[in-house]
């Protein structure tokens, strides 16, 4: 199957060709002809399967065919999405898919200035790609209409719950005609997913690609037993012992992240941190520097890694574990990919023992425990460990004070084109791109 066995317009298939794409990835095999034909759609797919391209394409290609309205140019197409870089990553891929075409494409999130935007909105735009909470304060200050919106797109709906945005997505939902097409894509189709489905769409078609939790057969699963205390300094010596690598390390929280980095620098280790306390800016050159080789660590919460795209990453540390079996897929996803060996290593504290039985499960084995020398732990790890009240089970963003952290993120802030039409995602959202609206002081991300 190529492209243009799927029914794009000569435009779309010549912004494709420019980057060297022509195979469509099952995502997209699946459902670009149901978009196009006009369905609202429920889209499983993990990040990294090309969904971006699967709803932005046909959506592109009905703008592109449809007369706009008369008068000042409203946006005719909403995607809304839970975090700032993936915002800026989804504009840039459509603005690159639709290269050829006369659509305006603008990016609101929180963590920028507010009067860019206002300009970018007056001068008129035809697709928006928004965080909910900086979208509701442009509806409320009146720059944003929303009455001709004929596509709906919701991506990464299941982490936009996850960080409390549903109060803000009914908001904005009850603004937009509800004669629209929807198209709604979530890595899982859980209850509540399927109860947002039935309140906002029509009849929606479903498709549904990768079993979910997929992990890739190359990469080596591996345990380092170490009392809390001793993490640090084990990880400087795992580090110091693979000086040639980049490394993505995932810690807990904001703070531990930030004076792990400072920790590993002292030690002759450069290394940056990303969480959701840093601006965009601070983000994108922390980055920049880990991709360009500046620091060969990168630091990093659950949230504020995800969407990320590093290639050739051949190792992934946990210094903490996630509180959420699945979260820690998505961070290992980011290593072992088409087909490359990858090594995802763990420091397990002997408390830590009940979160290592959730890996366990999911993963249907064991995982190998290599113990260290001169890093043995004061006692054993205890599978039976009881797992702590605001991790059992739940997400982070279901904590009673923590919002937080969704097949594996899979982008990065650089030229779509250089990517082609692959799916797009990012770190945890402040209102609109820093805080959900309502989140309570002391979360995590």
């Amino acid at each position: 199957m190529t492209f243009e066995t799927l029914g794009l317009s000569p435009a779309l298939l010549r912004a494709l060709s420019d980057t060297n794409y022509t195979v469509p990835t099952p995502i997209q095999a699946q459902a670009i002809p149901l978009a196009l034909a006009g369905h609202d759609l429920l889209g499983g797919a993990q990040t990294g399967t090309g969904k971006t391209a699967a709803f932005g394409l046909p959506l592109l290609q009905r703008l592109a065919k449809e007369t706009p309205p008369k008068g000042p140019r409203k946006p005719r197409a909403l995607i809304l999405v839970p975090t700032r870089e993936l915002a800026v990553q989804v504009g840039e891929s459509l603005k690159a898919y639709g290269r050829h075409l006369r659509l305006h494409v603008a990016t609101i999130f929180g963590g920028a200035g507010m009067q860019p935007q206002i300009e970018n909105l007056r001068r008129g735009v035809d697709i928006l790609v928004a965080c909910p909470g900086r979208l509701l304060d442009h509806m409320e200050q009146g720059h944003a209409k929303l009455d001709a919106v004929e596509i709906l797109v919701l991506d990464e709906a299941d982490r936009m719950l996850d960080m409390g945005f549903l109060p803000a997505m009914k908001r904005v939902l009850a603004r937009v005609p509800k004669d629209r097409q929807t198209l709604l894509f979530s890595a899982t189709f859980e209850p509540r997913i399927k109860a947002l489905a039935l309140e906002f769409m029509r009849d929606p078609k479903q498709v549904q690609v990768a079993a979910q939790n997929t992990i890739a057969e190359t990469i080596t699963h591996r345990v380092h037993p170490v009392d809390a205390a001793g993490k640090r300094d084990l990880l400087v010596e795992i580090l110091a012992r693979r000086h040639t690598e980049r490394v993505l390390v995932f810690g807990k929280t904001k703070h531990g992240c930030n004076r792990l980095a400072e920790q590993l620098e002292q030690a002759g280790l450069p290394a940056v941190a990303i969480h959701g306390n840093k601006s965009q800016a601070q983000r994108q050159k922390a980055l920049i520097a880990f991709k360009a080789g500046k620091a060969r660590i990168l630091v990093a919460t659950d949230v504020a890694a995800r969407g990320l795209d590093i290639p050739d990453l051949p190792l992934v540390i946990n210094h903490d574990l996630p509180m959420v079996a699945e979260d820690y897929i998505h961070r290992i996803g980011r290593t072992g990919r088409n087909g490359a060996t990858g090594e995802a290593l763990s420091l397990v504290a002997p408390e830590e023992g009940g979160l290592l039985r959730q890996i366990q499960r999911m993963l249907k084995a064991d995982i190998v425990i290599d113990t260290v020398e001169g890093f043995a732990p004061s006692r054993p790890i205890d599978l039976n460990a009881p797992i702590p009240k605001n991790g059992g089970g739940q997400r982070q963003g279901q904590r009673t004070q923590a919002r937080a952290p969704g097949k594996p993120a899979h982008r990065a802030h650089g030229k779509p084109q250089a990517r082609g039409p692959q799916a797009h995602a990012g770190p945890k959202q402040h209102r609109g791109g820093a805080k959900p609206s309502g989140a309570r002081r002391g979360a995590r991300a």
